[in-house]
């Protein structure tokens, strides 16, 4: 989806303007993909924007700069406050929001011990990623031929900037075939998770979503989605799934930041019911919830004023 431009961008402590946000062309990350990311939305409240697990969000960025060593200088509490300064900035009643960890400009190599770690905070209007029929119509999805990172390969555990050339991959490939989405299974080929949203399948009454075991990166609105399905009275577990298992789902959906709630409709040509009763309560459900309308979820939601 296109971007488009809002008037501020945080930048290593401060503000400033959308186009004047620029970075060397030296910039080691730009050469060698090692930097970490989050994605966040901010949605429409009655009080106003409120950034959906916010916090949460911010303290898997710092686990997966940790897990890359590297040290970001800022805090969780101090990028917290960033993000909603610059959710304020752009005067939208909602937005994604997308903080970035990277090594900047003045080391060249493979050695990042000595490189310097910029941070930048950036957010815009984006709709729903696969879609905005996605919940009702469902999405093609398609078992990909590239294969999930192994563990000792690429940390799967990290939501690193590299890591998404092999969901990239993924994605362009289904996209070319005709598919809306793409399906990643793992070295022993087993189920893993989407090129970005992670995976629910329902088999006999059961949720099953896999787990981080089988390459998944441990979701937040994966989190959000088992936590509203056990509290609507479904059995949501983890569990190892084959592909053969999503050919015979009794149904199944897909989740993330961008993606919200997203119903699949059928994986390699094989029909699903769509969308299934379960799909449907937990999407909409999730809506509420992002919007500050469930109670018992508003903790969730951190308002931005």
């Amino acid at each position: 989806m296109p971007i488009t431009p809002t008037p501020k961008i945080w930048m290593n402590g401060a503000l400033v303007d959308w186009d004047t946000a620029q970075i060397h062309v030296l910039t080691h990350s730009l050469h060698y993909g090692m930097g970490v990311f989050e994605g966040i939305r901010a949605y429409e409240t009655d009080r106003g924007p409120a950034v959906f697990r916010l916090t949460e969000h911010i303290e898997r960025l710092h686990r997966s700069a940790a897990i890359l060593m590297m040290d970001i200088p800022y805090s969780v509490d101090e990028l917290v406050e960033a993000t909603k300064d610059t959710v304020r900035s752009t005067g939208l009643p909602g937005c994604y929001i997308r903080p970035i960890a990277y090594y900047g400009y003045g080391e060249m190599g493979l050695n990042t011990l000595p490189c310097k770690v910029d941070v930048a905070i950036a957010c815009w209007p984006w709709g729903a990623y696969l879609g905005d029929d996605a919940v009702t119509k469902g999405v093609r999805m398609k078992i990909s031929s590239w294969v999930r990172h192994n563990h000792n390969t690429m940390p799967p555990a990290a939501k690193t900037t590299g890591n998404y050339v092999n969901s990239s991959l993924a994605k362009v490939e289904a996209l070319k075939a005709g598919y809306d989405e793409a399906i990643m299974l793992n070295p022993q080929g087993l189920v893993s998770e989407c090129t970005g949203e992670n995976i629910f399948v329902s088999r006999h009454g059961r949720l099953i979503t896999p787990p981080l075991f089988a390459g998944a990166l441990e979701g937040i609105t994966q989190d959000t989605v088992a936590t509203i399905g056990r509290d609507l009275g479904f059995e949501v577990v983890e569990g190892e799934l084959a592909r053969s298992d999503l050919y015979i789902a009794d149904e199944m959906f897909v989740c993330g930041t961008a993606a919200e709630v997203s119903a699949v409709n059928s994986v390699d040509d094989r029909a699903l019911p769509c969308p299934g009763p379960m799909t449907q309560a937990i999407a909409a459900e999730y809506a509420k919830t992002v919007r500050g309308q469930v109670d018992k979820y508003q903790s969730w939601c951190e308002h931005v004023s």
